[in-house]
Parts: structure tokens; sequence; C-alpha cells
């Protein structure tokens, strides 16, 4: 017990600065997306950190077994090279010791792994999905810039500054284009200036002058209308978003599971795979850390990386082939963990043992 709860915290060490690292990296690649998009207008700068913690939350999935993974062959490849690993063999502890405490861990992750995979991450995906397409219709017209083309919603909404001195200032010939169900709206105006007083949730009202409006309707029966105004008032936020698209990734476990759709498949089996694989990589990175004399270590990271992204690549690669019907429900992509159980075990039986780095 003694030695298990030594094997278990030296393991707890490298797992939670991996884990914070691979955190904060991650989170700080989402954040620098999210703030270009604010910065260009698509997007409200309150809405940033909400949308990075579900990204987050969708990541864990994947940062929690690479961690471990990660934390296994370092924690592993010290005890080897200061010779810990001699001392316990010379205590008579059996390589099963060392793979119970690293089990016991493993099952633990596996089992938070698995409840963010079937739960949380449907969860985050449905928020995030809302939350983009309700900050799609709050374009920060204060932000934007001349020669660029702003679309949101899917297409539905695009607008277009000729010229433009800088953010804040006015603008010259403006093109608005708006979709509805019943006609596509496309506006015109020499002269574009936000109105200070109108700012809300990120965006504002704006007047143009010397405006022309088409309204073109998609009922070849009605005619097509033309207003010409000197002076005009238009909220850029008035257009809502219309409702969110059926998505394999955003529905419940529950939903998936019942249907008979190749991308719902291939999603459910996706998130079923991400327990087994974590205690698959966690146990892989107990042969990978075997060094033998003069061997460096660098070798060993290099094999231990180029395994887990060929690994990775394997099952994104099998869950998109079965979701486009190019692989049926079984095998499924359940031959990318049969493969890497597969190398486990040979690595496990054929490689030296433990103590060869005594």
């Amino acid at each position: 017990m003694i030695i298990s709860n030594y094997l278990l915290r030296e393991l707890m060490k490298p797992l939670l600065a991996i884990l914070g690292v691979l955190v904060a990296l991650f989170a700080s690649y989402s954040t620098a997306n999210f703030l270009s998009d604010a910065v260009n207008g698509l997007l409200p700068g309150s809405a940033i950190a909400e949308l990075t913690i579900l990204k987050v939350l969708i990541a864990l999935e994947v940062l929690i077994p690479a961690a471990l993974y990660v934390s296994v062959i370092l924690t592993f490849t010290r005890l080897q090279g200061d010779s810990e690993v001699a001392a316990m063999y010379a205590l008579r502890l059996t390589p099963g010791v060392m793979r119970r405490a690293v089990l016991t861990l493993a099952v633990g992750l596996a089992l938070l792994v698995g409840g963010l995979s079937l739960f949380v991450r449907p969860w985050a995906y449905r928020h995030l999905h809302e939350l983009s397409d309700r900050a799609a219709t709050l374009l920060d017209v204060d932000a934007m810039q001349a020669g660029s083309f702003y679309v949101s919603q899917h297409g539905t909404r695009v607008v277009f500054l000729t010229h433009r001195d800088g953010p804040g200032s006015p603008a010259r010939d403006v093109f608005v284009k708006l979709d509805y169900p019943d006609h596509t709206e496309i506006i015109s105006g020499r002269l574009a200036s936000a109105v200070p007083d109108g700012i809300a949730d990120g965006g504002s009202d704006v007047n143009l002058n010397d405006a022309d409006i088409y309204e073109l309707s998609h009922d070849p029966a009605k005619a097509d209308q033309v207003l010409h105004v000197q002076a005009m008032t238009v909220d850029p936020n008035s257009h809502a978003a219309g409702p969110a698209g059926y998505s394999s990734v955003a529905a419940s476990t529950a939903r998936i599971a019942t249907s008979g759709s190749s991308a719902d498949i291939a999603e459910l089996q996706w998130r079923l795979s991400t327990p087994i694989s974590t205690l698959l990589l966690a146990l892989l990175g107990i042969p990978l850390s075997r060094t033998r004399p003069r061997q460096g270590r660098h070798l060993i990271f290099a094999k231990a990386f180029a395994m887990y992204f060929g690994y990775y690549i394997l099952c994104t690669s099998a869950r998109t082939w079965v979701q486009h019907g190019m692989i049926a429900e079984f095998p499924g992509i359940w031959w990318a963990p049969a493969i890497l159980g597969l190398l486990l075990t040979t690595m496990s039986r054929y490689r030296p043992s433990l103590a060869a780095g005594r």
C-alpha cells in the first residue's frame, strides 16, 4: 500500500501540471480565435469567456487521456533513471503492483472522461451552438473595417463597407443583405454612422443617409419593391437567428443511441470509445517508458508521441468513415482501439521487463 500510494502521488504530480498546461494552451488558442472575431465585429466581447469555457469542456475528453499518457511515461522514466524501479524489485515488488497503481488512476479518469463524453460534451456543444447563433445576430458595427464582407447566420446576413477611415468613424457606400423566409432585403447607403446611445450587447443602431432599399420577393406572383430614403435608422441586431439545425455532436446520448443514422452511430461509438482509449493509453505508457542502459529519453518520447498521434488519427479517421457510411456499424470505429490493445499486449509481453534498466 505504501508503494502504491507513492506511485499514485508521483503520477498525479505531472498529470495535474501537464493537464493544466494543455488546458491553458487550448483556452488561449480558442480565446485568440474569438478575439479575432470580436475585433472584426462578428462577435460581442461579452461572449468570449463563455464560449472559451464551453470549448475547453468539449476538449477535456481528449486532453485528459493525453495528459495521463504523458504523465505515466514521465513518471516511470524518472523512476528508472533514479534507480527506484531497481529498488522496488529488490524489495520483491512485482510489475503487477506498478500496473495496478496506474490502473487505479486510469479507471477513475476513464469514468470521468466517459461522463464528460456522454453527457457534458453534448451539453456544451448545444450551448456553444446556441450562443454562437445568438452572437451571430449581434454585429458590432463600430468595429467593422472597410473592404471586408461580414457574413453571419450562415449567409443570411451580409454587410460590406466600401470606405471607412477607421473603427468608430462614419462609413461610405454601405451594402447590407438580409434574407427573410419570404423575401430578400438589400440596402445600399451612401453614408452610415453608429448611434452611440443605442449601444446594446455589443451592437448599435445605425443612421443611414441617402439609402436605397430593395425588397426582392421569393414569390414570383409578388412584385419587387424599391424605396429611396434620405435618412433612416436601422438596428443591425434585429435580424433574429433561425432555429438551430440538428447536430449529432450536440444531441443527447439517449437520442443517438436509438438512431440508425450513420452520423449518430459514429458519434455514439466515439463517446463510448473515449474511456477505453483512456485506459489503453495509460497502460501503454508503462512499456513505452522502459529504457535500456545508455538509451536516450528523447527516443522514448519520440516513439510515444508518434504512437499517440497515430492512434488519434486512426480514431478520427474511423469516426469519419463510419459517419459517411464507408464502414459499417460493425466494426465501426472499434478496430482502432483493438489495434491499440493488440499493440499494448505485444509490447507488454515481448519487451524487456522494467528491471532491464537496473
